[in-house]
């Protein structure tokens, strides 16, 4: 098998996902889809002699985002004098740590940054210096989320907690009519609760969700209560030998909140819209109506593909179905990679659903939750 197969193989369903063998979600075997998108995107590599991953450019990028979040927390913490100055740093700051996890961390999680594994590991980890959890990442979205993206019951990363409704095969509760109002304000406290609570739980109990997860032990575990501290340090311990506790909590909220609003919607974006679709496996058989390569590309909507800002900021997950089918590959591909991959779904017949913009993406994601929000027709 080549590298670039196990590109597009790499978020099938494999032994070592916590879930019952028994029970998971099997996928049919490919039609000739998934092949004929392999051997183009192959053909693409060989043509242009393009790498990969290990792009100069992603390297650059690295380092004008760690400096972008450099200079931002210096501004706020040492700098600012005023809330009118320290306001538009913090924000600042959560568009630079957002830029971390889009781009840094998400390549790295998916082995797309480097053919060398340390750097790899070395991108992914910082993560856990913005307080979240690389081990627990690989968990919930490289294993869960990949292999069975908006499937009710197996995707964590829809399952939002009684409060929020955003698949058809959820259970449905009285105030969920109102979710399209108040959904949006939850969103910024999912940051916080990574740093707080959230993560903690997981790592004691050994439970995400419905899915039963090894604990972290050895050097995953010193780098997860590593994380935890240091960013901690920064976040609350340093800005308090500097300015009163109240300010440093203030702000610590508006820095997380601002974060988790910005993570959360290109999330949604992708998944949680109009043109995505929810299925489920077959009751008795377990097995999915479509191929793994078809399921992640129908469940999945780009974006704003035409925004090369936002794309830059994004790290391409306004590409989300070349993501999905590529995860491997480093994200400055996409936009290329995106037009192999709607002509073949066109020859093959696959839907291929994209927002022209980031606000029409947004309002689809309005309608969804409004939609979900209302009664079950009987």
């Amino acid at each position: 098998m080549t590298e670039r197969m196990q590109s597009v193989e790499l978020a099938e369903p494999t032994a070592e996902i916590g879930v019952n063998s028994a029970t998971r979600p099997k996928f049919p075997r490919d039609d000739g889809f998934q092949a004929e998108l392999t051997r183009r995107v192959s053909a693409y590599f060989r043509a242009t002699g393009k790498s990969e991953r290990d792009c100069w450019q992603m390297y650059l990028k690295t380092f004008v985002i760690l400096v972008w979040c450099a200079v931002s927390y210096w501004l706020l913490v040492f700098v600012a004098e005023s809330w009118w100055q320290a306001l538009p740093a913090a924000l600042l700051l959560a568009c630079g740590f957002g830029a971390i996890g889009f781009s840094i961390q998400h390549d790295g999680g998916h082995s797309a940054y480097s053919r060398r594994p340390w750097i790899n590991r070395l991108a992914a980890r910082s993560l856990d210096l913005m307080g979240a959890s690389s081990y627990l990442w690989h968990w919930k979205h490289h294993i869960f989320h990949h292999t069975y993206s908006n499937i009710a019951g197996q995707d964590t990363d829809i399952d939002l907690g009684a409060a929020l409704r955003v698949s058809p095969h959820q259970r449905r509760r009285w105030f969920h009519r109102w979710q399209h109002f108040y959904l949006w304000p939850m969103y910024g406290v999912m940051a916080s609760r990574w740093h707080l609570y959230g993560d903690y739980k997981e790592v004691i109990t050994g439970w995400m969700g419905p899915h039963r997860i090894p604990r972290p032990k050895g050097k995953e575990l010193a780098v997860f209560w590593a994380g935890k501290l240091v960013s901690i340090g920064y976040f609350l311990v340093i800005p308090m030998l500097f300015h009163p506790v109240w300010v440093v909590l203030l702000f610590y909220l508006i820095v997380t909140f601002a974060l988790g609003v910005i993570l959360s919607i290109v999330f949604q974006l992708a998944h949680c819209v109009e043109e995505a679709d929810f299925p489920l496996p077959d009751p008795e058989t377990h097995r999915m109506g479509s191929a793994w390569a078809v399921h992640q590309t129908e469940t999945t909507v780009d974006f704003a593909r035409g925004n090369p800002i936002l794309s830059w900021w994004l790290g391409g997950l306004n590409f989300q179905i070349e993501h999905h089918l590529f995860p491997r590959i480093c994200h400055v591909r996409y936009p290329a990679l995106s037009k192999i991959v709607e002509a073949t779904c066109k020859d093959y017949g696959v839907r291929y659903a994209a927002h022209p913009t980031f606000w029409a993406g947004m309002a689809s994601h309005y309608r969804w939750l409004r939609r979900m929000g209302q009664p079950v027709p009987a």
